[in-house]
């Protein structure tokens, strides 16, 4: 199975992209505050790109979620699957 769709990231996926959204942000402000292109956070949302701990730490800094209450939720999520 291909780790990038597998259901584990999807959640992740999933989940990164409904704390840009309850922040208020697109695409663009959330990639301009990264330094990145808007494909960039397209890729990661889409699944055409993988993220590491610290890019998915900053994807949160970013969008002003705490990053462990992100990692907890999303470690509650996983363990049910």
């Amino acid at each position: 199975m291909n780790f990038i769709w597998s259901l584990p990231y999807a959640l992740l996926r999933a989940k990164l992209r409904e704390t840009r959204e309850q922040a208020g942000i697109t695409q663009v402000q959330l990639a301009t505050y990264l330094g990145k292109p808007q494909s960039y956070v397209s890729k990661v949302e889409s699944g055409e790109r993988q993220m590491d701990f610290l890019e998915v730490r900053d994807y949160c800094v970013a969008c002003k979620r705490d990053f462990v209450e992100f990692v907890a939720m999303l470690e509650a999520m996983l363990t049910c699957v």
